[in-house]
């Protein structure tokens, strides 16, 4: 476990203590019990995520470990759940992500008869990679590629882009997918990866099986979703890219883990983009330096603000200056 991880948990446990002991599951202080599972999300719109990811027309999976503390799906929900109609917050926060002009955010979808601007576990509209069932329809969020969260905005001419965001919070990587996958994964995406049918570059000597090591392999899944997607000129998008998201803290998540990839430079993401035959459809940043000049602002108008206060109340690092371990973390003893 990084020092970053050690930390982040201690600073849930912290967070945790508020539950009953019998919420918890024995021995954990920081997962919850299956049937306790929705007090991982934020009091103020818990119902509203729930009743979204159970809809009976499109329901999402929860991960397998959605009790746990430090899931990054849970994460994910509770900094972007909130803002699903939100969306002049949302256009602050998609702003700050990719450096522009505050952008228009459209709707992705509705829910309870309302249009919403964030929706999660995206898949796309159609079976792009070839990976739905043959039999019965997909499943958000399970056995196929998807994307942590989806939004889409438009530019001042009205171009519309979607986004396709990847969110990490204590992961790291350091194997490679076992090997038994490797000939379904080759026969699945080996028409798909390189151009001009694909993503990636086909002038640097790479091959699909170079990509079977995480990152890289789910950074390559979705970056083949999002080209089939804009290629497909999805739900009028002229524009699809990948914006991944993860804690600043999180130094290990960076490590180039794909032996082939290693000649290409030494921050992981920087050596993704830099394969990309177009570089501009991949961005990644810091949930710190994306999310914490909204949320600051939002406090400083209204403490009680109930998307901003459990954010900082929770994820501690947010409010670090650096993002390293909060303070808090150093005084507990746990840095």
């Amino acid at each position: 476990m990084t020092t970053f991880s050690k930390s982040q948990r201690h600073a849930q446990i912290a967070f945790f203590s508020r539950f009953q002991q019998d919420h918890l599951m024995q021995g954990w202080a920081y997962r919850l019990i299956a049937d306790e599972m929705a007090q991982n999300l934020n009091p103020a719109f818990r119902q509203d995520v729930l009743d979204h990811f159970s809809a009976v027309n499109s329901p999402i999976q929860w991960h397998q470990h959605s009790n746990h503390a430090l899931s990054s799906q849970v994460c994910c929900v509770n900094f972007l759940a909130p803002l699903m109609r939100r969306p002049e917050t949302l256009a602050r926060v998609i702003g700050s992500a990719l450096g522009i002009t505050t952008p228009k955010m459209l709707p992705v979808g509705r829910n309870a008869g309302d249009d919403i601007f964030v929706d999660f576990e995206w898949i796309g509209r159609e079976s792009y990679l070839g990976e739905w069932p043959r039999t019965a329809g997909p499943t958000r969020g399970a056995n196929a590629t998807s994307a942590d969260a989806i939004v889409r905005m438009a530019d001042p001419e009205g171009t519309i882009t979607t986004i396709l965001i990847e969110w990490k919070y204590t992961e790291s990587y350091g194997t490679p997918l076992d090997p038994k996958g490797n000939p379904t994964r080759l026969c699945r995406y080996i028409d798909k990866a390189f151009a001009p049918d694909g993503p990636i570059r086909a002038d640097i000597g790479l091959t699909v099986s170079d990509f079977f090591w995480e990152p890289f392999y789910q950074l390559l899944r979705q970056q083949m979703l999002a080209w089939r997607m804009e290629k497909a000129k999805e739900d009028g998008a002229s524009r699809v890219m990948v914006l991944h998201i993860s804690a600043a803290g999180n130094a290990t998540l960076h490590r180039v883990t794909a032996p082939a990839l290693q000649s290409f430079g030494n921050d992981a993401f920087d050596v993704f983009r830099s394969l990309l035959a177009n570089p501009s459809r991949f961005h990644a940043t810091s949930i710190e330096s994306v999310f914490r000049p909204v949320v600051t602002e939002l406090i400083a108008n209204d403490p009680a603000d109930a998307w901003a206060s459990y954010l900082i109340g929770r994820y501690t690092f947010l409010t670090s200056a650096d993002g390293t371990p909060h303070p808090a973390d150093i005084i507990l003893g746990h840095s």
